[in-house]
């Protein structure tokens, strides 16, 4: 069975994305002489990525308009708008909750899940990710997307590692 991760950054009071879905302050506290390749270990074991069309349209339109940024890796966008799909991106209205347990149950790697925030709720909400990969940027943006919204029960993690460069914290929970 793939396993499904979570690798997303969030602000230290908790936000994916300011009061305006921005993601500019996503950078450490200096410059990136100190800086730490985790995404380069991390997408080794990821085949299949999944994302809301907000996170989607930030891609394609502000952070890499010219070129996926993704075109090593299958990607599914969760999404009510009718987009023609490609070879390697699907657009697709189904539950997230049932579109991952259907992808989890194929061959290949792991399952990114890349964002946004509705869509990594839907599927925290039930327990469904194994691996949570955060990165703490050391910025306190005081409103904005918040990564956790409110649930009704708690899920309990167990810290695996815990990296620090540049003024952010990597941090790696897995499911107990």
């Amino acid at each position: 069975m793939k396993e499904i991760k979570l690798f997303i950054a969030m602000s230290l009071d908790g936000y994916i994305a300011d009061s305006k879905g921005r993601v500019d302050w996503l950078a450490g506290q200096g410059n990136d002489d100190e800086n730490i390749d985790t995404y380069s270990d991390f997408i080794k074991d990821i085949d299949t990525v999944i994302m809301g069309w907000n996170t989607y349209h930030q891609i394609v339109t502000e952070l890499s308009p010219e070129k996926w940024v993704y075109e090593d890796l299958t990607t599914y966008v969760v999404t009510h708008r009718s987009e023609a799909s490609s070879d390697k991106i699907h657009f697709t209205n189904e539950n997230p909750v049932e579109l991952v347990k259907r992808l989890q149950n194929g061959n290949g790697k792991g399952i990114w899940i890349c964002g946004g925030a509705n869509l990594i709720w839907q599927l925290v909400k039930e327990n469904m990710i194994d691996n949570y990969y955060i990165t703490v940027i050391p910025t306190i943006l005081g409103a904005g997307i918040s990564l956790f919204g409110e649930a009704d029960h708690e899920i309990k993690l167990r810290l695996l590692k815990v990296q620090s460069y540049n003024g952010m914290t990597d941090l790696i929970y897995t499911r107990r």
